[in-house]
C-alpha cells in the first residue's frame, strides 16, 4: 500500500451483495470511525466504505470480514470480499463540508449547516446541524425518512412524550421538540454522539426541551422512569430493532406510535415480524434508495 504524505485517515473499500451489507458493516464498526454503504446500481451490488484515523491492520480487516462471512448464510455472500485500503489526502474539511452539505428541505424541516448564510424559507421548521462525528445530519435516507414521518404524524396528532433511541446527532429529537414544543428524551450508547447532540441542542436553542443522556437502549433508569411514551423513534439497525421489539412495546403507550429506520428494504420482513408478534401494526412505510422507514401503531390496552 502506497502511503500518502500526512494522510488525514484511511479508507477501507470493497463490494458485496446487498444481503451482506449489514453484517460486513457491523464487523468493521469496532475499529472504524464511520461506515457507509452505497448501492452501485439499483438491485445490484453495494460498495462499502469504512474510515479509520490510524492505518488499519490488513490482517485485522481480513479476520473481521472472515468472521462475518462465517456467521452469514452461504447464499448471502460470495465469500470474503477483496478489499482495498488507501490513505485519505489532506483536504480542507470546512470547504468539503460546505460543498457536501448544502441546505435541504425534508417535509416540514429546513436543515442547514453553520456555514449557510442564505435566506431561510418561510414556513419550514429550521434545524441547524453540521456534518460531524455523530450520525444524522440529514444526508442519509433513513434520517430523511424519519423526519418526513415525524412531519406527517404532526399533521394529525399532538405528541406529548417522545423518546429518541439511538439519537446520534440529535437531529430527530430536535425535529420533535420544535414541531410539538414538548420535552424530548434522547438516548445514545455512544458518548461522542451524546456530546455532539448536546452541542446541537444549544445551537438550536432547544436545551430546555431536549434532554440527551448516555444509555443502552431502554435499559437506563431515566428511560424506564419516564415511560410510557406516545412516540418512540429509533433510527438504528435492523438487528437491534428486532432484539429490542419487546422493550419498545413495554415503553410505548397504548395507541402510541413507533417510527423505525436504519434498515434496508430487504430487512423489512424480519423487523415487521418481530413487532407484529407483539401486537403492533404497520401504519405506513417509506422506501428511499434501498432504505426503509416504518411507522407502527400500538393498539389500545387489553
Amino acid at each position: 500500500m502506497n502511503a500518502a504524505a500526512n494522510p488525514t485517515g484511511y479508507k477501507i473499500e470493497f463490494v458485496c451483495r446487498q444481503e451482506a451489507v449489514q453484517a460486513f458493516g457491523l464487523a468493521l464498526d469496532d475499529f472504524t470511525v464511520a461506515v457507509a454503504a452505497f448501492e452501485i446500481i439499483p438491485g445490484g451490488d453495494w460498495r462499502i466504505e469504512a474510515y479509520t484515523i490510524d492505518e488499519p491492520d490488513e490482517a485485522l480487516v481480513q479476520r473481521a470480514l472472515s468472521e462475518a462471512v462465517d456467521a452469514m448464510a452461504p447464499s448471502t455472500t460470495r465469500g470474503i470480499p477483496a478489499f482495498h485500503i488507501a490513505p485519505l489526502p489532506a483536504v480542507d474539511w470546512l470547504a468539503e463540508n460546505r460543498r457536501g452539505f448544502p441546505p435541504q428541505i425534508f417535509g416540514r424541516f429546513f436543515i442547514h449547516g453553520s456555514h449557510y448564510e442564505g435566506k431561510r424559507p418561510i414556513g419550514p421548521i429550521v434545524l441547524l446541524l453540521d456534518a460531524a462525528t455523530a450520525f444524522g445530519s440529514g444526508e442519509h435516507e433513513t434520517t430523511r425518512g424519519c423526519l418526513i414521518a415525524i412531519g406527517n404524524l404532526a399533521k394529525r396528532q399532538h405528541i406529548r412524550r417522545p423518546l429518541d433511541i439511538g439519537c446520534g446527532s440529535g437531529i430527530l429529537s430536535l425535529g420533535m421538540a420544535k414541531i410539538w414544543r414538548v420535552p424530548v428524551l434522547a438516548s445514545d450508547i455512544d458518548a461522542e454522539s451524546v456530546r455532539v447532540a448536546r452541542i446541537n441542542t444549544r445551537l438550536n436553542q432547544a436545551q430546555n426541551l431536549v434532554r440527551v443522556i448516555l444509555g443502552n437502549g431502554y435499559k437506563g433508569r431515566t428511560v424506564r422512569r419516564n415511560k410510557p411514551y406516545d412516540l418512540i423513534v429509533a433510527n438504528i439497525l435492523a438487528r437491534p430493532l428486532v432484539a429490542m421489539a419487546g422493550d419498545l412495546k413495554r415503553n410505548l403507550a397504548p395507541r402510541g406510535t413507533a417510527i423505525l429506520s436504519g434498515l434496508l428494504v430487504a430487512q423489512e420482513a424480519q423487523v415487521l415480524a418481530a413487532h407484529r408478534r407483539l401486537g403492533l401494526v404497520l401504519s405506513s412505510r417509506q422506501r428511499r434508495s434501498g432504505w426503509s422507514t416504518l411507522v407502527l401503531k400500538r393498539g389500545p390496552r387489553r
